[in-house]
C-alpha cells in the first residue's frame, strides 16, 4: 500500500512540475492566457505565482521550485 501511495505522489509531483515548467514558459512568452485558470489558482495557492498589478509573476518560492525541477531533470538525465 505504501508503494502505491509513493507512486501516486511521484506521478502527481511529476505532473505538477511539468505544469509549472509549461506555466513559466507561457509567462516568458507573455501568453498567460494560455495557462488554465485552475493551474493559476493552484500555483497561487502554493505561493509559486502571485498577481502583481494585474500581471502574473513567479514568486521567489516559485523560482526556487523551478531550480529544484531543473536539478531533478538533470539528475534523471545523468542517471539514465
Amino acid at each position: 500500500m505504501k508503494t502505491t501511495a509513493t507512486a501516486t505522489l511521484t506521478k502527481i509531483n511529476t505532473a505538477l512540475h511539468d505544469s509549472l515548467l509549461a506555466t513559466v514558459d507561457a509567462l516568458a512568452r507573455r501568453r498567460a492566457c494560455d495557462i488554465p485558470e485552475q493551474t493559476i489558482d493552484r500555483f497561487v495557492a502554493l505561493r509559486w505565482l502571485q498577481w502583481n498589478g494585474g500581471s502574473l509573476r513567479l514568486t521567489e518560492t516559485g523560482e526556487a521550485m523551478i531550480v529544484k525541477v531543473h536539478a531533478t531533470m538533470l539528475g534523471n538525465l545523468q542517471a539514465a
